[in-house]
């Protein structure tokens, strides 16, 4: 009997045919046979991601107050303990010290008297301009969104605020300031998910709020009083839905000294494939105002799954580390777990480049990923004729890394199992578009919304020449990333058992090239 997907234990694999040998002349059909092991242990529930995060039961949704402090990455998120669907929200809590195996600590922020605990961010004090700090002790700094539930049933517009609270353990326990809201609301009925940083143009505190359709940059001495200087955006971005979780903060463009800030904004709905997605925007900061010239709309992910991301207050070495929610509000609430709802995306370090007289923002796993990684298959150089095909068994199916370069402009990939599921994701540079079709990935009954048609992700900016191809298979999931996360797409996925081989198809009139093809087994991150 083949197990499910769920039965993650040891598979030992044997190979009937020879693999990834040197050259391919024609179709090869390659046989894997599996034994499976019955699992034991922990965080082994059908579709648990494995080198993701995900809380250990319950709902989660957006990472809240993403902050570094003494060795330690704290991931804040929004939490309801008491269902695995949306409900009054509270701040779970997990701590990391390479963000990838993560502990879980026990919930950080309740609701109390001014509502549930909503999206916000968290710094660390240094300088103790709140007050909250003791001459040993720096003040960690939450800053969010109260949400007054029995506001917005009343059909009021104000019921949503912003509070503060302090942590002087380095987040264990929180002590509410006692005057909040630390900001009112003057009728703005989406008016939410403050982002603090420490400003260093201006020698203040400066927070993002969004405002139903556009953004409000907020000052602030001490963190307690705060003064609203600017707004951005009611002319310019995307504004099919409601603005959501923004985030500003520089990066050099590689390769010279010229430094830009890079503004995100999620919005929900109205990404490029539908429901939730976030947009960037690239300009300059001048400590109050925001200005960027940009007319094209620019997306941070063409996946359907990654939402609400930000990035870390105080990473080491000036590093920009995203987060993101890795599911999408038209079917978050349905998807088929039954133990816990929704994963995080992994780590993604964020960079400027200028391709073709053009600024980009990629994204790409941290150096700290390739830790948790070991060599399947030796790197290995194939060919495969036109029209012809290439089948490549996965020694480690749903919890693998796999990477390679392709030297064709078309080529079809598809991943494929014993039950017919399937995931097919298309490359056509002459018509600089990416497709990804998941309609027979396994499970979709959940939501007619989750796999209505065929993703598109343009790319415009592909170079000529070989493309880097990496994908991220977990459990649930598939993050592919092309040419070093110029161009991603995230999505879940809910096949029915492992995917045991990926197919690569040449739609070109030329030789296709493989260079460096590895399958490596990614380690499972829980204990």
């Amino acid at each position: 009997m083949v197990k499910t997907l769920q039965n993650k234990g040891l598979q030992v694999f044997v190979l009937i045919m020879g693999i990834l040998i040197t050259s391919c002349k024609q179709d090869v059909k390659q046989e894997v046979f599996t034994e499976d092991v019955e699992p034991t242990g922990y965080y082994i529930e059908p579709y648990r991601s494995q080198y993701h995060f995900t809380p250990e039961e319950k709902w989660m949704n957006d990472p809240n107050g993403l902050v570094y402090n003494d060795g330690v990455y704290h991931l804040f998120y929004q939490y309801y303990p008491d269902s695995t669907v949306w409900g009054p929200m509270h701040w779970g809590h997990a701590v990391s010290k390479d963000m990838m195996k993560w502990k879980h600590k026990p919930v950080a922020l309740f609701p109390d008297e001014h509502g549930f605990i909503f999206s916000g961010s968290a710094v660390m004090d240094h300088n103790n301009t709140s007050g909250f700090g003791t001459e040993d002790k720096t003040a960690m700094v939450a800053i969010f969104t109260y949400h007054d539930m029995a506001g917005e049933q009343a059909g009021n517009k104000d019921f949503q605020t912003q509070g503060i609270a302090y942590s002087l353990d380095n987040g264990d326990s929180w002590t509410k300031y006692e005057g909040n809201p630390v900001i009112g609301n003057t009728g703005i009925k989406d008016f939410r998910d403050p982002k603090v940083f420490w400003n260093d143009k201006a020698e203040t505190w400066t927070m993002l709020l969004v405002a139903g359709d556009h953004l409000q940059i907020w000052n602030s001495p001490n963190l307690k009083e705060w003064e609203k200087v600017s707004e951005f955006g009611k002319e310019q971005g995307a504004h099919g839905g409601v603005w959501e979780c923004p985030d500003l903060f520089p990066l050099k463009i590689e390769g010279t000294d010229e430094v830009k800030w890079v503004l995100l904004i999620s919005i929900n709905p109205g990404a490029p494939n539908g429901g939730s997605g976030t947009q960037y925007f690239i300009g300059d900061f001048d400590g109050e105002t925001f200005t960027s010239d940009q007319v094209e709309h620019k997306w941070i992910d063409l996946g359907r799954d990654n939402y609400a991301g930000v990035t870390y207050n105080d990473a080491p070495n000036d590093e920009r580390v995203f987060i993101g929610w890795m599911s999408n509000w038209d079917y978050a609430r349905d998807t088929p777990t039954d133990k816990w709802r929704s994963a995080m995306t992994v780590p993604r370090e964020l960079t400027l480049r200028k391709v073709n007289d053009d600024v980009l923002l990629y994204n790409y796993p941290l150096k700290s990923f390739e830790r948790h990684v070991a060599m399947a298959y030796p790197e290995s150089v194939l060919e495969i004729l036109p029209t012809r095909k290439r089948i490549m068994p996965l020694k480690y199916g749903n919890q693998s890394k796999i990477q390679f370069t392709l030297s064709v402009p078309n080529a079809q990939m598809y991943f494929r199992n014993k039950n017919g599921d399937s995931v097919s994701i298309d490359v056509d540079r002459d018509k600089k578009v990416v497709t990804f079709d998941r309609r027979k990935s396994g499970k979709l009954d959940f939501s007619e919304k989750f796999a209505p048609g065929v993703q598109q992700m343009k790319i415009p900016n592909i170079p000529d020449g070989p493309i880097e191809i990496m994908m991220l298979l977990d459990h649930s999931s598939l993050e592919l990333f092309i040419n070093e996360g110029q161009y991603v797409m995230t999505n879940q996925i809910f096949p029915n058992e492992f995917f045991r081989a990926l197919t690569i198809v040449n739609n070109s009139e030329n030789e296709l090239k493989i260079e460096d093809f590895t399958e490596h087994k990614v380690e499972r991150v829980w204990d």
